[in-house]
């Protein structure tokens, strides 16, 4: 063989077996950034009802990142872990409450979120008071705060104002029914020490079981207390 072809070939095995230097050791490897956020969103979503899907971005291969002892990730102020997310890593540094960290990063995460939610049946009016004909379900994606997806969370409730058919129902689209109204003449009951002290008034609001509401006596006093059904109103002793 060449003696030049074979000096070629020594060198080049000796390359590949070569240790790495310290240069090539002190970035940060970009899968274990990739693992961490990963195990970050697969924590922060189980809880969520409904599935939940994730895929996180491929990091820029140009990255050069010391290499970090300890990584953490966050989710930025004000982020949310839905649609398309972006979920920090940060190098922590330091021991104890003396940590700071030297350097971070924002990792694109896409995140799906399907859930079977309530929707009106059909077209509601504002005060209706929905019943189980009222409601059917649909499986969505990108959930938005407040949906419903049992039956029994929102019957009996009252529409604030009127849906269209297959809209999906939400908290703020509904409130309770009133036990009490405005106007309403009511009973004031007071327990104390075994005994039970009532007295009549006129209800100047409305309100839900459970709710505070205020109440003028004949003596034009007004007094809070709890509503509750059959026009009675508790007073705190």
């Amino acid at each position: 063989m060449n003696k030049y072809l074979l000096l070629t070939l020594m060198l080049v095995q000796a390359v590949i077996a070569a240790p790495a230097t310290p240069a090539q050791q002190e970035y940060q490897d970009p899968l274990q950034i990739r693992n961490i956020v990963k195990d970050f969103v697969q924590q922060q979503t189980s809880s969520m009802p409904g599935k939940v899907t994730f895929e996180v971005d491929e990091l820029d291969k140009r990255l050069a990142l010391a290499k970090c002892p300890r990584l953490e990730a966050f989710l930025p102020g004000g982020a949310s872990l839905t649609g398309k997310a972006m979920i920090g890593v940060r190098c922590l540094t330091g021991t104890g409450s003396d940590h700071h960290h030297s350097w971070s990063i924002f990792v694109p995460v896409q995140i799906r979120h399907s859930l079977t939610v309530l929707i009106s049946a059909r077209q509601l009016p504002p005060g209706h008071v929905l019943e189980e004909p009222d409601l059917s379900s649909q499986l969505i994606e990108s959930v938005p705060s407040g949906t419903f997806s049992d039956p029994a969370q929102v019957q009996g409730k009252v529409l604030r104002y009127s849906i269209n058919a297959g809209q999906v129902l939400r908290e703020d689209m509904l409130r309770q029914a009133y036990s009490i109204t405005q106007g309403q003449i009511v009973q004031l009951t007071l327990l104390s020490n075994g005994f039970s002290i009532r007295n009549e008034g006129v209800a100047l609001g409305n309100a839900g079981e459970g709710q505070n509401v205020q109440v003028r006596v004949a003596s034009g006093r007004v007094i809070s207390g709890i509503a509750r059904a059959g026009g009675i109103v508790e007073i705190a002793p």
